[in-house]
């Protein structure tokens, strides 16, 4: 692996960030500062802590398995900003459940990924 492009964990994240920035375009006004804030910084915060963890491997294994503990952070809080959506009735909740389980699938990726990191190198 060169990059983090290389990787399909930053790769899925940054999809799942794309739709959320999609979905959150059409909740009220009132939620800008709120929840579309929230949900906007969160799901972006994923691909993001895994791009510096990549380029921080080198000097740590501790250190990328570092960033990818908050980008499992960020993934678990999306689940719950995901269940304000359907309880809020803001988006379909068929909408939101396979974006709800893409984010329970990327926890599970980035605690393998953590784990296991000396097997990826």
């Amino acid at each position: 692996m060169e990059s983090f492009y290389d990787l399909q964990i930053y790769k899925r994240s940054y999809n799942s960030a794309l739709k959320i920035h999609q979905i959150t375009k059409n909740f009220p006004p009132d939620e800008l500062y709120g929840l579309v804030s929230q949900m906007r910084r969160g799901s972006r915060s994923i691909p993001a802590n895994i791009a510096e963890g990549f380029s921080k491997r080198h000097v740590s294994d501790a250190e990328f398995k570092r960033f990818l503990s908050i980008a499992i952070g960020s993934s678990n809080e999306m689940i719950v900003w995901l269940d304000f959506c359907i309880y809020l009735n803001y988006c379909p909740k068929g909408d939101i459940e396979p974006l709800k389980q893409e984010y329970i699938d990327l926890g599970k990726m980035l605690f393998t990924l953590s784990q296991n990191w000396k097997k990826f190198k």
